[in-house]
C-alpha cells in the first residue's frame, strides 16, 4: 500500500477506489481473536465454527465474498453470496492461509475514539438491518433469505471502510448533521469528501466483483423490486431506530414496511420491536 489512510486527502473518488482496492481490509479485533483461536484447533473444525465468527463481522464477510469470487473453481457454475457457502467451499486450510485477518480496525483507530465509537454502532446497525432483512424476507416466503440477510449487512460497507481510512472526515460529516438535522446525507457528503458514499459503494461493489445477484440487492435504484425493496427498508429502519424510537422518519417506516409485508400498521410495530407506550 503506497500511502498510509492519514495520507490520502483526494476528493477524487477514482482515487479513493483505488486506494481501498490495494488496501488490507480491517477487521475487528473480536473477530481476529476468535478466528485466531479457531486455528489452534484447524485439524478438528468445521466450516460452520469458522462462520459463525465471520458472520459477525460485515468487513470480514467482504473479505470473504470477494476472495470467493475471485478464486472461483471451474466447476463453480453459480456466484457464491453467502459466507458460510464461500467457507464450505474453499474450506478450512484454504481460509486460514488465505483469509488470516492482518489489519485490525481497533488499531487503525486507537487515536480517534469518536470514529471508533461511530463506526462499531455502524456495525451494530448493519446487524439490525440483516435481522430485519431476514425476518421481513422469511414472512414473505422467500426461499434465499440468507441472501437478503447478507445483502443488508454489507449495505453500508462504503460507510464502514471510511471511518476507517478517513476518520476526520467522517467525524466532521457526524458533527454538522448533528448541529443541523435539516442536512440531507448526500450534500455533506459532498461537501466534505468531493463524493457520496452511495456512489464509493456502488463503485466498490464493481471493482471489488461481488456476485451480480448481492450487487443488485444492494442498489437503491432497483428499489421497485421486492428483495431490493426488503433490503432498504430494512437499512432505513435501522438507522432511524438506532436514533431512539421517537424519530421522525419511523412513522413514515413503518407505513412502507406495511405496505411490503402487506399487514397493518400496529402489527408491523409489534414485529420490529417498537417499546409500548407505558
Amino acid at each position: 500500500m503506497s500511502s498510509t489512510p492519514q495520507e490520502l486527502v483526494t476528493r477524487d473518488i477514482s482515487a479513493w477506489i483505488d486506494f481501498i482496492r490495494k488496501a488490507e481490509i480491517p477487521v475487528l479485533k473480536h473477530t481476529a481473536r476468535e478466528i485466531a483461536r479457531l486455528k489452534e484447533d484447524e485439524d478438528n473444525l468445521s466450516a460452520r465454527a469458522i462462520s459463525s465468527a465471520v458472520l459477525n463481522d460485515p468487513m470480514m464477510v467482504f473479505k470473504v465474498l470477494t476472495f470467493s469470487q475471485k478464486h472461483k473453481g471451474k466447476k463453480q457454475l453459480q456466484d457464491l453470496v453467502q459466507a458460510d457457502q464461500a467457507i464450505l467451499m474453499m474450506g478450512t486450510s484454504s481460509f486460514f492461509l488465505n483469509l488470516q485477518p492482518k489489519v485490525l480496525v481497533e488499531d487503525i483507530l486507537k487515536s480517534n475514539l469518536p470514529a471508533l465509537m461511530h463506526l462499531l454502532r455502524l456495525v451494530r446497525r448493519a446487524h439490525q438491518a440483516a435481522h430485519f432483512a431476514a425476518d421481513w424476507a422469511t414472512h414473505l416466503a422467500d426461499l434465499h433469505a440468507e441472501e437478503v440477510r447478507t445483502a443488508a449487512l454489507l449495505h453500508d460497507l462504503a460507510e464502514m471502510l471510511m471511518w476507517c481510512f478517513a476518520p476526520d472526515k467522517m467525524n466532521a460529516i457526524y458533527a454538522m448533521q448533528h448541529a443541523d438535522k435539516t442536512l440531507r446525507s448526500v450534500a455533506v457528503q459532498q461537501d466534505v469528501l468531493g463524493f457520496r458514499l452511495q456512489d464509493l459503494q456502488k463503485e466498490l461493489v464493481e471493482i471489488f466483483q461481488l456476485p451480480p445477484l448481492l450487487s443488485k440487492l444492494m442498489q437503491d435504484n432497483a428499489s421497485s423490486e421486492q428483495r431490493v425493496r426488503n433490503v432498504i427498508l430494512a437499512v432505513n429502519l435501522a438507522r432511524h431506530s438506532a436514533n431512539g424510537w421517537d424519530d421522525a422518519a419511523l412513522p413514515d417506516d413503518y407505513s412502507d414496511i406495511a405496505a411490503l409485508l402487506r399487514m397493518d400498521i400496529d402489527r408491523v410495530m409489534r414485529i420490529v420491536g417498537v417499546p409500548r407506550i407505558q
